[in-house]
């Protein structure tokens, strides 16, 4: 399952800003709905495009590895 690290990466950016960052900033700013980044944000296993998971990198700073996670859930038993 592939896990989004958009909590992390939005505190780390609010405390080097100064700032409090919210998922409707992103949204407007990378061009998706609010309730698309609240999904993300929530890790829901929201399916997004490349071209957004490029934007939130671009907004970020950040490579994609930092973004998001591979988690393997499969049943071994």
């Amino acid at each position: 399952m592939i896990r989004y690290n958009l909590k992390k990466l939005i505190e780390a950016k609010s405390l080097k800003e100064g700032r409090k960052i919210s998922g409707a900033e992103i949204a407007s700013e990378i061009g998706i709905q609010r309730s698309a980044m609240a999904k993300m944000i929530r890790d829901e296993g929201y399916t997004t495009t490349t071209k957004t998971l490029d934007a939130l990198c671009h907004y970020f700073n950040c490579r994609i590895e930092d973004l998001v996670t591979y988690e393997d859930i499969s049943d071994e038993g």
